[in-house]
């Protein structure tokens, strides 16, 4: 009489849930059940879970939600003292979920026939029946309800979003023991920052369980973002995901979601329907089309490592820091407790103050940077800054007040002349080249008749006259300027292997003539000329050795003491004359 009740409940629950399923579908569908030759045949058919509201026995599903439209899913657990476990994870967006019991009355019927009762009575019942609320949450943390031993019966999971359409998913199993598909955390499940820089920040946590005691093939996934940490991988996929095809849906009614006819290939039927679904939802359909911003995060899978250095950061930048285990047979994944930090700051540039009138020797490292700061003491109509790059050109800004008044490449000598405006402070901003390091002289000024700097012509080379070569002299001339200037030149025998490496490294204008060994200097004159095309002057160097090789630089030098060179040349005397 026991085993009759009991089949005869199990009857009852079957068609109670077939009744309920019944507008989902036109076919009769078998019960998903813990039989696992049947399970295994229905895990592979995918389209039969996504086209009920059945949740399988020991399969996650995925799903969706519209905003403010419930959803509802039904699980059977066929025999009283079984164990039971519900997974609901939401994705990008909080949920509310209750799930509950329907239990069905012991007797079949009213006599003890073993009769079922009418359908429209077992109908009837179901819906006025509210069930029993074992379990309700309101969140978006990945939340569970575990019972070692539950009663048979038919349990409904509710849930909702209040906030936006949104996926999620649910996995539920009357063998929670043996299945555990969610990879393990270790006892500290915590993310800790190893290692902090300007650009980088090194992660360390400790292994899962599920790859050392399981020897379950398990890898690590790294997300890294600006907002904050994220409680589930489903949730960092609904953020990186460019698919907004169900943004686009029409709202679902009271049948099939049109997401679940487009995703599994159903064929649209249009005729005598409000709403036609598509394989391809059009924007003209449904819902407004929401363009997502492009979100700034990045997710790497290193394996099975749990140490990770993330690089490329911006410094002084709060990041989020979340850690992921995934089971790579499965494809579901634990988070880890995520962490944030704050990379460290660019080291500050110190600013080189200018006095107004005085040359300042600024080094550059190469494509590094230089600040300098100019602020006059008194009222000026005009600045007038000196720029002399002694090797390879460098980028000049200057700002006055925050303004960008001056942006451009500087080589050998440029003056630069900018309208002035009281108490004004201006910086400067000088940036190396990518060939290597920088020397400049810099003067600014707001009384730009005392000339510091020498002028000098547009061309500086030293041109030597074959012709004139001797044994012991060589011929040169060099350009000069309508002002009259001092010019000092200079020889020194070189190596008949000199080569241009050498050369550019003598080739430092700012070097003066100080430096030069006595021995080495040939002579000073002045010169100048009011027309320019006259200003050329020559000099013959004598005492030279037959057959040798000289270096030859010319400096000029300025009213302020200033010397600039002239590019240097060489020459070599005639070993027979």
């Amino acid at each position: 009489m026991k085993n009759k009740q009991i089949f005869l409940r199990m009857v009852l629950l079957h068609w109670c849930l077939l009744w309920l399923l019944f507008p989902l579908s036109s076919r009769t569908q078998k019960l998903p059940t813990r039989d696992e030759e049947l399970f295994q045949m229905q895990i592979r058919d995918k389209a039969f879970f996504h086209d009920s509201s059945v949740i399988p026995d020991g399969a996650e599903i995925s799903s969706y939600l519209f905003r403010d439209t419930p959803k509802r899913y039904f699980f059977v657990v066929e025999e009283d003292n079984t164990p039971l476990s519900v997974t609901v994870t939401p994705c990008d967006a909080p949920l509310e979920w209750k799930l509950s019991l329907q239990e069905l009355p012991e007797d079949t019927s009213g006599e003890g026939s073993g009769d079922l009762e009418p359908l429209e009575q077992q109908k009837q019942q179901i819906i006025n029946e509210e069930g029993t609320e074992l379990f309700s949450y309101k969140g978006n943390d990945v939340e569970y309800f575990i019972s070692s031993s539950s009663p048979s019966g038919l349990y409904q999971l509710d849930l909702l979003s209040t906030e936006k359409d949104t996926h999620f998913k649910v996995y539920a199993t009357t063998t929670p023991e043996s299945d555990q598909p969610y990879p393990e955390l270790p006892y500290d499940p915590r993310v800790d920052v190893t290692s902090l820089g300007r650009t980088t920040v090194t992660l360390a946590w400790k292994p899962s369980p599920t790859a050392s005691l399981l020897k379950q093939p398990i890898q690590y996934c790294v997300v890294i973002n600006k907002e904050h940490n994220f409680k589930s991988l489903c949730a960092v996929e609904a953020k990186l995901s460019a698919d907004d095809a169900f943004m686009m849906a029409p709202k679902p009614g009271l049948d099939f979601s049109p997401f679940d006819f487009a995703h599994f290939g159903f064929p649209s039927d249009n005729s005598g329907k409000e709403r036609s679904f598509q394989a391809k939802p059009s924007p003209k359909l449904g819902r407004h089309v929401y363009s997502r911003p492009k979100v700034d995060i990045q997710k790497i899978c290193i394996g099975n490592k749990n140490i990770f250095t993330v690089s490329d950061l911006k410094p002084d930048t709060q990041y989020y820091f979340d850690v992921f285990v995934v089971n790579i047979n499965s494809n579901m994944s634990t988070a880890y407790v995520g962490t944030f930090a704050r990379t460290k700051e660019e080291a500050k540039q110190k600013t080189v103050e200018l006095k107004d009138g005085k040359v300042t020797d600024v080094f550059v490292k190469r494509k590094g940077a230089k600040f300098l700061r100019f602020a006059p003491v008194s009222s000026h109509q005009k600045v007038t800054f000196f720029i002399h790059s002694c090797l390879d050109a460098v980028q000049l800004q200057v700002r006055r007040d925050g303004k960008l008044l001056l942006s451009q490449n500087v080589e050998g000598i440029q003056q630069f002349q900018l309208r002035g405006k009281p108490k004004a402070k201006y910086l400067i901003r000088l940036k190396g080249n990518k060939k290597g390091a920088s020397m400049l002289k810099i003067l600014a000024t707001t009384r730009p008749t005392k000339q510091s700097f020498p002028s000098l012509p547009e061309d500086t080379r030293i041109k030597a006259f074959d012709k004139l070569r001797t044994c012991s002299s060589a011929t040169v001339a060099w350009l000069g300027t309508q002002e009259r200037n001092k010019f000092c030149i200079y020889k020194k025998e070189v190596d008949d292997n000199y080569n241009e490496d050498q050369k550019r490294r003598e080739q430092n204008q700012c070097l003066g003539p100080d430096i030069r060994k006595k021995s080495e200097k040939v002579l000073c004159k002045y010169f100048h000329s009011q027309n320019l095309q006259k200003a050329v002057t020559t000099e013959t160097i004598k005492g030279l050795q037959p057959g040798k090789s000289y270096l030859l630089d010319v400096y000029v030098i300025g009213h302020g003491g200033h010397s600039v060179k002239y590019q240097s040349k060489v020459v070599k005397t005639r070993k027979f004359c």
